[in-house]
């Protein structure tokens, strides 16, 4: 029996749910399949759980492991440095050489400060905002996930397409019992990829909003490419109200190039937000912006801390990642690869005539089962079968191939040609069985 193959991660699980809450550090980690695993070690694009089982991981832990799983340069260059002292409550030197690279390279990067995680950077961005406008509210797309503090942790999810409601003035459901219902009156939601609509709302309203927060490409649901002149035109409208533009690049960064989305897409945000394959595993983020408004923390009118941030073993971990990315340069081949294996699954899918949506760029692919031709905004997202993608991720567990639970695939630096290929005979079979309902 599959399950039998899980038995020493369940064992250690009902332990751990004696000391921790429900047995994990983290929300989803309790939705791997058949439950949380524990797992020992990983090298490259592999991964081994406690019962010995070994996974061809598309997963990169949610995102950080653009270099693939235990880098050699980077454990090398973190070690040596952590050896020199773990944190020093002041200035060291990898700090400002990383803070220049991010400088050089990203479009927006003219000043920036170090944070531990994207949900604290992006509330420090929102901060600036308000405090350079003098207004309190920010408009956010629904669907879009920007951490799960209690200002943004609504709109990341909903029933139905039907119980959001009017789209110029949506239902927004919290994600979360326990939040302030006036954590509502910060922002405003409308639904992504309609310029329009945002146009229209900031004619009325403009005069309560500070910013615009927003994934360049929404990756957290469905994984969905901007519409053409839709960033140009929220970049217009924010310069034209005098608002503050936020690219939340916690997924993209670095994933869709050196300079990010903002590089791809030749759009230039006021501010921006790099965590995950900024520090390849450690846990490093960095609010990034034009000097225009990154003033208001150099000038003290914003007060940004932190007694861990920016130490020592996190930064050498990021500017050793950065450093081999600009290198190396693995993203021809990364997008080479992310377009193989789109390309493979809609042929599976065509050939067994199952309803796979695949869609995504570059390195980013995600699949869902719903009968489109694409998707655009998060209204669409929620039509997928939800139960269906949950079959097929779990198909492909048990099959040695290891997926974000949301059919989200990531591929990293060290995945190689005959990894996509392998990924796909394990499709091939999982879809297969999917078919004939013995899934």
């Amino acid at each position: 029996m599959a399950e039998n193959r899980y038995n020493e991660s369940g064992n250690w699980l009902e332990r751990a749910k004696k000391v921790l809450a429900s047995g994990v550090s983290s929300e989803f980690r309790k939705y791997n399949h058949p439950h949380a695993l524990f797992y020992t070690h990983g090298k490259g694009v592999h991964l081994w759980d406690l019962d010995g089982n070994e996974y061809l991981d598309f997963t990169l832990s949610q995102g950080p492991l653009i270099l693939g799983h235990s880098n050699q340069e980077v454990l090398e260059a973190v070690n040596a440095y952590s050896a020199q002292g773990q944190l020093f409550a002041g200035q060291h030197q990898q700090e400002v050489e990383l803070a220049e690279w991010l400088n050089r390279v990203i479009p927006s990067a003219e000043l920036m400060r170090f944070c531990l995680d994207g949900s604290e950077a992006v509330q420090t961005a929102i901060r600036v905002a308000r405090a350079k406008t003098g207004k309190v509210k920010f408009i956010r797309f629904e669907g879009h996930y920007h951490g799960w503090l209690d200002n943004v942790a609504w709109a990341i999810s909903a029933p139905s397409p039907e119980a959001l409601g009017d789209r110029a003035h949506p239902t927004v459901f919290p994600w979360s019992q326990g939040l302030p219902p006036q954590a509502q009156d910060e922002f405003l939601t409308l639904p992504w990829n309609d310029l329009e609509l945002v146009r229209a709302t900031l004619k009325d309203r403009h005069q309560e909003v500070a910013a615009i927060i927003t994934e360049p490409m929404m990756c957290n649901s469905g994984c969905i490419p901007p519409k053409p002149g839709f960033l140009e035109g929220l970049k217009s409208l924010c310069d034209q109200y005098g608002i503050a533009l936020i690219f939340d690049e916690v997924i993209t960064g670095f994933r869709l190039g050196l300079s990010g989305a903002q590089g791809f897409f030749q759009v230039t945000p006021d501010m921006s937000i790099f965590a995950k394959a900024l520090g390849s595993g450690y846990p490093i983020s960095a609010i990034v912006g034009k000097k225009a408004w990154m003033d208001e923390i150099a000038s003290g009118r914003v007060i940004h801390a932190g007694t861990m941030n920016s130490c020592n073993p996190t930064v050498a971990a990021a500017l050793a990642t950065v450093r081999i990315l600009e290198r190396d340069n693995p993203y021809p081949q990364m997008f080479a690869l992310g377009e193989r294996l789109r390309t493979g699954l809609r042929q599976l899918a065509a050939e067994m005539g199952i309803n796979l949506l695949v869609q995504g760029l570059g390195p980013v692919v995600h699949t869902g089962f719903m009968d489109r031709d694409s998707v655009s905004e998060y209204r669409e997202v929620l039509q997928y079968d939800g139960g269906k993608l949950k079959r097929f991720i779990s198909g492909l567990h048990d099959a040695g191939i290891r997926v974000i639970g949301r059919g989200l695939w990531y591929i990293s630096s060290a995945h190689q040609p005959e990894h996509i290929e392998q990924a796909l005979v394990k499709a091939k079979d999982v879809l297969h069985r999917l078919n004939h309902e013995t899934l």
